[in-house]
């Protein structure tokens, strides 16, 4: 009963901040559409808040993989993917190199991050399958599918010129295109925490000598004298 009761707070609790999360996020939005006069582009509070996301979520997977060193080439995989999206939404930066060069810099992080994975090969596949069988990789490929999927499908000129015909606004489907790569972002970031927390290696209990072996011990004491 006791185990449950805390089971449930403990959701409760996980949804309500969740949910917090998501209404800050699409402040954001808020933020650039009516206080920043439509001002989304990539240095907008918006695009910011993505790249912190991403930022974060990568940051956090290469902290865990240094200190968990038999959860690590997973780790390292995962937060290579995500640096690699980073790397793909700051395109605009790598813009003052050349044009298109962040394809360069994704493509060196993919190698990097394959090259010390693969220094535990047999960690990777069984890495990998506790990832996809854990209750978060559900709404973290929630996440990914609504970034790299519906957001782009979501977001196509073809869609809001037909809806809108003559009084088509770019403003309104990039409001509509950033937000759904908002909400995405932050399913992956939500269910990150929760598997690298539920994840975490657990203490090891030091248990103590049982009482009787010390009055096992003892007696013969008493009993010489």
């Amino acid at each position: 009963m006791r185990n449950n009761i805390i089971l449930i707070s403990r959701e409760i609790t996980a949804f309500i901040i969740s949910g917090l999360v998501l209404v800050f996020c699409m402040a954001m939005v808020y933020i650039d559409v009516n206080w920043m006069n439509d001002a989304l582009h990539e240095a907008s509070f918006t695009e910011i808040t993505q790249e912190v996301m991403l930022l974060l979520i990568a940051s956090c997977y290469f902290l865990c993989a240094w200190q968990r060193p038999q959860q690590r080439s997973v780790l390292l995989l995962v937060g290579g993917f995500y640096s690699c999206m980073l790397i793909r939404e700051m395109d605009f930066l790598f813009d003052f190199i050349r044009h298109g060069s962040w394809l360069w810099f994704a493509l060196a992080t993919t190698a990097a991050s394959l090259a010390m994975a693969l220094r535990q090969p047999r960690q990777i596949l069984p890495g990998l399958v506790s990832l996809v069988q854990h209750h978060s990789w559900q709404m973290m490929a929630a996440g990914l599918l609504a970034v790299l999927v519906f957001s782009r499908l979501f977001g196509m000129h073809q869609l809001w010129e037909h809806l809108m015909m003559d009084g088509y606004n770019r403003v309104v489907k990039n409001m509509a295109e950033e937000g759904s790569e908002m909400f995405g972002y932050t399913l992956c970031l939500i269910a990150s925490a929760r598997y690298l927390w539920q994840t975490r290696p657990q203490p090891v209990s030091v248990q103590a000598l049982p009482v009787s072996r010390h009055v096992e011990h003892a007696q013969p004491l008493s009993a010489s004298r």
